[in-house]
């Protein structure tokens, strides 16, 4: 079992929450395909929930970083990090 990366120091702030966007920004795109579309039914948005899913799906990869993530953006901010030190 793998234990997710722990977050930078908080010296790092900026950086830090760049690589967090860009993990949500990934992790948003993956569920959009990830075969999850609209509802069928009673129960579906129809148009509304066509034109407004990406929010949904933004806030949910939002709250997936926020609760630890995949780890993307710990390897995007050393990266990063690492970069800016050469």
């Amino acid at each position: 079992m793998l234990l997710p990366p722990s977050p930078p120091s908080a010296g790092t702030g900026p950086l830090w929450r760049k690589a967090q966007e860009l993990e949500a920004s990934f992790l948003a795109e993956m569920l959009r395909h990830s075969g999850s579309g609209p509802l069928e039914g009673p129960g579906g948005g129809g148009i509304g929930e066509e034109q407004f899913g990406s929010f949904l799906r933004e806030a949910q990869a939002e709250a997936m970083v926020k609760a630890g993530g995949i780890g993307l953006a710990e390897h995007i901010f050393r990266s990063l990090e690492q970069r800016a030190r050469t």
